[in-house]
C-alpha cells in the first residue's frame, strides 16, 4: 500500500470487532442517518459513499479534516480498497491492493496491526498537547502535519461463512481532526453512533458489488447481468444464432500426468488467458472453461454488432497468434509449451438455464455446440490450427473472410451428415 495507515493488508475483522455498543443519536445527526439509509438503498460505489459521508459529518459540525477507509473484498485480482478523504479536497488517494502484494514494515508498525493483535475494535490517539501519543510512525507524521486527534473503528461486516474465511472481509475507518483541542468526548460519542450506520450502508452497497464481481468472475459479466436481472429459473432458455469458437490445448492429458502441480496450473492459466483476451477484445463471450478447452460465442442477433462473423473469425486468428507469442515467451524462459486447436462454426443454439432444481448452469446447448467440438478434434489430422465450417463460410459476408481453402468433406463423430471444412491459406502462417 502507498500508506502505512492502510488496514486492508491483513485485516482480521473478527479480531477487532466487538459488539457495537448502543448510542443515542444527537438531534443534529439524524440528517446523516437519513442520508446513509437512502445511500444504502442506492448503488453508489464506496468512494462516492465515503466522500458523501465525510461531507455530511462536516455539515453537522463534526470537526473532521482527514478520514480513511480500508475495505477488504472478494475479487480475483484485488485484496481490498483504500481511500483517503481530506477536507476541501475530497478523495485524495484511491488504492487497490493486489493479492500478490505482501505487507511490509509499514504494516507491522501500523495502528491497524496493533488493533488486530490486541483484538481492539476502537483506537484513539491524541496527537497534540500534554497527553499526545504518537506511538506509531504514521501518527507521528500526522502530528507533524498539524493533526491533533485520531480515531479508528473496525467492523466485521458479517460476510464470513466459514472459519477459514473469517480473516478476509471487513472494514476499518479512521477520522482525524486539526482542531486545537482535538475531538471532544461528545464528538467521539457522535462518531461512535454514526460509524456503525455507515458500516451498514457500506455492507449494503459492497455486497451488491461483490456479488456482481463474483458472478462475473465465474460466469462472465453479460451472463451475470442476465442472472441478476431475474433469469434464474430452470428451463429459462432462448434461441440464439451465434458464431461459436471452440479451442482446446493439444496433449493436455499427457501434460497433466507429467508436470508437477506447481507447473501445470500456471501453464493452464497462461494459455487460458491467451485464449480469453482476444475473444473479449472482439466482443465475444467466454461461456465455459472446460478443463483445458474454451467455448465462446458471438451473438448474431445482437443489433449493436454488425460485424459478428468477422469478429468471431478474427478472434480465432488472434487466439492462434496469441498462443504463438506465448510459446515464444515460455520457450525463452525454459518453460513447457503446447499448441492449440481452434474450430469456428455458426448455428442456432439454446442459451440459458439448465440443471437441477437447486443447481443451475447458464450455458449453450444444441447440435451446433456438439459440431464445433467435433470439428476441433480434426485440427491435428488435417494439419490446421484453425478449422472453419461450411455453415460459417456460407452465411458470412465475403468481405469478412480471409483467403480460405477447402479441406474437403469430413465426418464428424456423432454427427449424421458430412461437413465441408475450410482452413486459412498457408501464407497466413496459421497452419501447422
Amino acid at each position: 500500500m502507498a500508506t502505512t495507515e492502510s488496514g486492508i493488508a491483513r485485516a482480521n475483522p473478527p479480531a477487532i470487532a466487538a459488539a457495537v455498543p448502543a448510542h443515542d443519536f444527537a438531534p443534529d445527526d439524524w440528517p446523516v442517518v437519513d442520508w446513509l439509509i437512502r445511500a444504502g438503498l442506492g448503488d453508489a460505489d464506496l468512494a462516492t459513499l465515503f466522500e458523501g459521508f465525510c461531507d455530511k459529518l462536516l455539515e453537522v459540525g463534526l470537526p473532521v479534516c482527514r478520514a480513511s477507509i480500508g475495505m477488504s473484498t472478494l475479487h480475483p485480482l484485488y485484496r481490498g480498497y483504500f481511500y483517503i478523504w481530506k477536507r476541501g479536497e475530497s478523495i485524495t488517494e484511491a488504492t487497490q491492493q493486489l493479492h500478490s502484494e505482501l505487507p511490509g514494515e509499514g504494516w507491522i508498525h501500523s495502528p491497524f496491526h496493533y488493533m488486530i493483535s490486541n483484538k481492539l475494535s476502537h483506537l484513539r490517539r491524541r496527537l497534540a498537547g500534554p497527553g499526545a501519543e504518537t506511538d506509531f510512525p504514521v501518527l507521528a507524521e500526522f502530528a507533524r502535519a498539524g493533526l491533533t486527534d485520531w480515531f479508528a473503528n473496525g467492523f466485521d461486516l458479517g460476510w464470513n461463512h466459514s472459519q477459514a474465511a473469517r480473516e478476509l472481509l471487513g472494514a476499518v475507518a479512521t477520522i482525524a481532526t486539526d482542531c486545537a483541542e482535538g475531538f471532544s468526548d461528545r464528538d467521539i460519542e457522535r462518531l461512535n453512533a454514526l460509524l456503525p450506520v455507515f458500516a451498514l450502508t457500506v455492507k449494503s452497497t459492497e455486497t451488491d458489488r461483490m456479488t456482481r464481481t463474483v458472478l462475473a468472475t465465474y460466469i462472465g459479466s453479460r451472463v451475470a447481468d442476465r442472472v441478476l436481472s431475474g433469469e434464474i429459473r430452470r428451463g429459462s432458455v432462448e434461441s440464439m444464432r451465434a458464431v461459436l469458437v471452440f479451442s482446446d490445448l493439444q496433449g493436455f492429458t499427457a501434460l497433466s500426468d507429467s508436470l508437477p502441480r506447481n507447473e501445470l496450473v500456471p501453464l493452464l492459466d497462461d494459455y487460458l488467458e491467451a485464449l480469453t483476451r482476444p475473444i473479449e477484445a472482439r466482443g465475444g463471450q467466454v461461456l465455459k472453461f472446460m478443463g483445458d478447452g474454451v467455448l465462446s460465442v458471438f451473438d448474431l442477433d445482437d443489433p449493436a454488432d454488425d460485424d459478428t462473423c468477422s469478429n468471431g473469425l478474427c478472434a480465432a486468428i488472434d487466439c492462434a497468434e496469441a498462443i504463438a507469442a506465448l510459446n515464444a515467451e515460455r520457450r525463452g524462459k525454459g518453460l513447457t509449451v503446447t499448441e492449440v486447436d481452434i474450430a469456428v462454426h455458426l448455428g442456432e443454439v439454446l442459451y440459458g438455464n439448465v440443471g437441477s432444481e437447486g443447481r443451475l448452469d447458464f450455458t449453450v446447448i444444441g447440435p451446433a455446440v456438439n459440431e464445433v467440438s467435433r470439428m476441433e478434434l480434426l485440427c491435428q489430422k488435417l494439419g490446421e490450427r484453425i478449422v472453419i465450417s461450411e455453415d460459417f463460410v456460407s452465411q458470412s459476408a465475403a468481405d469478412c473472410r480471409p483467403a480460405l481453402r477447402s479441406l474437403g468433406r469430413h465426418s464428424l463423430r456423432g454427427v449424421a451428415r458430412e461437413a465441408e471444412l475450410f482452413g486459412i491459406n498457408k501464407g497466413d502462417g496459421l497452419s501447422a
